[in-house]
């Protein structure tokens, strides 16, 4: 059977797998890219931990089909590079991580951003399989998602497509984004976002566990919060909607678990804010590979790519 590695680059760490052409994950392990305040290069520790990863099971990189990156940031997927990112990752932008991975193992590389990874993932064994029109979105310290639209990845013109996080949904007055925007979707819908107002409320409302458990025990200030942050994810997901068209929208990230207070709600609201015709066989609901979303849609990449090259 084909085998792939797999190599998922967030801010914080790298997950490393072997997928194998079903999907299934067979090994992975996961490695810190921010031990020392990334004064080490990002890419210099990918690299370095991919060689261990396969080393350690006794892998020979040349029996592997090829290997597929999700990778944070803007990411040009024609020449993977790192082009961007909305955040302060310092030695990252200019990575190049084909070019590099290639020179290291001999084998060939894709790389793509890793919430359009997510979207494929989950289009290939996840929640979305057999769907040809999906938009993947991903709730954490921003806002990620991936577009798929007639079956295929919508990346546009060198690969940067669905930055959905930087949308404008307050454009006038709006608070003021990483990227050095102002009103960006990410800012109002993000984890992020509703930790910022739960810290309002309470400073011990650290993180969603937090947050959800006051709302589970009813506490009044914390439900109108989550009410809130639920209508301008659902207002965001309402306005794409109109774009897309798609058959279904999957909620990504830590908080997905919550399906009382996010799923359902959401939901809800989108529905009541599309046209009706929009709204006719639409699905809401949430991802299902959790972690290991990037890995596999990563090797789903890499399978697509090169079967059209």
């Amino acid at each position: 059977m084909k085998q792939y590695l797999a190599i998922d680059i967030g801010g914080t760490s790298v997950k490393l797998g072997l997928v194998d052409e079903t999907g299934g994950i067979l090994a992975k392990a996961e490695e810190s890219v921010s031990f020392d305040g990334w004064q080490t290069p990002i890419l210099t520790t990918v690299l370095a931990a991919a060689e261990r990863f396969l080393t350690a099971r006794g892998e020979d990189p040349q029996a592997l089909e090829g290997i597929g990156v999700s990778a944070t940031g803007q990411i040009n997927s024609h020449t993977g590079v790192v082009v961007g990112t909305c955040g302060n990752l310092p030695n990252y932008i200019g990575s190049s991580i084909k070019e590099q991975l290639e020179a290291k193992f001999h084998r060939p590389v894709t790389v793509a951003n890793d919430a359009n990874c997510m979207c494929l993932g989950e289009v290939w064994v996840g929640g979305a399989k057999g769907y040809t029109d999906v938009i993947g979105v991903t709730l954490g310290t921003g806002v990620g998602g991936g577009i798929l639209t007639g079956g295929r990845l919508l990346e546009g013109a060198r690969g940067l497509g669905g930055e959905m996080g930087h949308y404008r949904t307050h454009a006038q007055h709006g608070l003021l984004c990483t990227c050095g925007a102002v009103g960006c979707w990410e800012q109002y819908a993000s984890t992020t976002a509703l930790v910022r107002g739960a810290h309002a409320i309470d400073p011990n409302l650290k993180d969603g566990r937090a947050i959800f458990a006051a709302a589970e025990a009813g506490n009044p200030l914390v439900l109108d919060l989550i009410d809130r942050w639920t209508d301008e994810i659902a207002q965001g997901l309402a306005g794409m909607v109109h774009i897309f068209n798609p058959q279904l929208i999957l909620i990504g990230g830590g908080v997905s678990a919550q399906e009382k207070f996010l799923i359902e709600p959401v939901a809800a609201k989108v529905r009541c804010s599309i046209m009706p015709a929009f709204a006719e066989g639409l699905e809401i609901r949430a991802a299902q590979l959790h972690n290991d979303a990037g890995m596999v849609g990563a090797v789903y990449y890499f399978r697509q790519t090169m079967e059209n090259t």
